[in-house]
């Protein structure tokens, strides 16, 4: 089961780590084996999915575990709309699997690379104000804790477990394996066009109203946005010619998007001019298609990001001040400001426990200065009640963040439960969550 031990980096390439030996399960009862000999040899492990956190979170200075290779059986109860898979499989492949069976994930962020358990335990979302985080959409998951037991938990049984692990952090076990609340197969019709910011900010209200999916870019040093709405639809009666799609999402998104920022890298007091060029080069376009095709788009230019879920009526505010900070950085912001919208739930540590939310991401160029820029806005999003996403830069630590979530002591009590001997952590869940 163990590999050479070797060095790990993150997609965005800011983490890396290496670890002293690999792990491969292919079975749960190897992970429970696994957790029982770190723990007695007093070393610490921590699983990988697919590295596309920008925090530390995956780190390990002890065994790195990988699920990939992992073995459970995969369940599709098409009648009752519930699939269970290994914890390990990509959304990619989840999506693939469920339209085999006409069924689909009821909302999906913009990136299909995560393993679910990346995704679930970071508290990964998508836009939609009907739609809370994809861990709203699971059922019952399967938990090796960090005494090695093995817990299946759902909301008749271990619920207090259950309310905790959806967004766990890798902190209270082992995922192994997830069953999910599907839908029947859907089509959506997106529709895209630039937009003046003010007029959609005007609009916020009705906008997230009357669709089911709405989100918008803000490129700054301009007062332009691109905004992107979909909705449901009985047919695929509009897909995307194929020269389009390549056109605006490989070419101008990607290829020449990257381009851009590298010119505006080499060429700083270029950058107003760039957003301003970018702002208005991506047209108005309407089409329909798969929903897990129209959700998730490539994303193949490189950079690290901020996230944070702040109360849905403090958008404006909190846009406004991050416009001013901008103008004030003494370096130049590469990319667009992601603005989405997302639902209330009840699990402990999900950005929207227990309230609507906005989300404001804030990205940077890869090899552009972002700290500055990225702590600003914390003090900002943090002013207004703002919890930063789990798998994206921020600066909390443990006191600071048990004010934003009002069962943060619950989940620390849980932890020092299902991880007495701290076999499940590193230095990163030791400054967020306390050691």
């Amino acid at each position: 089961m163990a590999g050479t031990a070797t060095a790990w980096s993150n997609w965005a390439g800011n983490q890396h780590s290496v670890a002293t030996a690999i792990l491969r399960p292919t079975t749960v009862e190897d992970i429970a084996e696994a957790v029982l000999d770190v723990a007695g040899a007093g070393e610490r492990i921590r699983v990988v999915g697919s590295g596309h956190s920008f925090t530390p979170i995956a780190l390990s200075d002890g065994r790195r575990m990988e699920l990939s290779a992992l073995r459970t059986e995969v369940r599709v109860d098409r009648d009752a709309r519930l699939v269970t898979v290994p914890a390990g499989t990509t959304l990619r492949a989840l999506n693939a699997l469920l339209a085999g069976h006409g069924l689909a994930m009821p909302n999906l962020g913009d990136i299909d690379a995560q393993t679910i358990a990346g995704a679930i335990s970071t508290g990964t979302h998508g836009t939609g104000a009907a739609y809370g985080c994809l861990s709203t959409f699971v059922e019952a998951l399967t938990l090796v804790t960090g005494t090695g037991e093995v817990l299946r938990c759902s909301a008749g049984e271990h619920p207090e477990i259950f309310a905790a692990a959806r967004v766990g952090l890798g902190a209270l076990g082992v995922l192994v394996d997830v069953t999910l609340r599907c839908v029947d197969a859907f089509t959506l019709r997106a529709h895209e066009r630039p937009a003046p910011l003010d007029e959609v900010l005007g609009d916020l209200t009705g906008l997230v109203g009357r669709h089911d999916h709405v989100e918008f870019y803000w490129f700054p040093y301009t007062d332009r946005v691109q905004l992107k709405t979909n909705d449901r639809v009985p047919a695929d009666d509009r897909p995307l010619p194929r020269w389009r799609g390549w056109l605006d999402d490989e070419l101008l998104a990607n290829t020449v998007f990257a381009g851009a920022c590298r010119l505006g890298r080499a060429v700083p007091p270029l950058v107003p001019t760039i957003s301003a060029v970018s702002a208005r080069a991506l047209t108005e376009r309407t089409y329909t298609g798969r929903s897990d095709t129209v959700f998730c788009t490539p994303r193949r230019v490189r950079f690290v990001e901020m996230e944070y879920g702040i109360p849905r009526a403090a958008l404006p505010q909190a846009l406004a001040e991050l416009r001013r900070i901008v103008d004030r950085l003494p370096f130049k912001v590469l990319f667009p400001v992601e603005v989405r919208f997302t639902a209330a739930d009840d699990i402990w540590l999900s950005h929207g426990y227990g309230r609507d939310s906005a989300y404001l991401a804030v990205h940077q160029y890869v090899g552009m200065p972002y700290e500055p820029y990225f702590r600003a806005f914390e003090e900002v999003a943090a002013g207004l009640g703002g919890r930063p996403h789990w798998g994206k830069l921020h600066y909390r630590d443990a006191a600071s963040l048990a004010t934003a979530y009002p069962r943060f002591a619950d989940f620390q009590d849980l932890r020092a439960r299902l991880d007495p001997g701290r076999v499940l952590t590193n230095a990163h869940l030791d400054h967020i969550l306390g050691p």
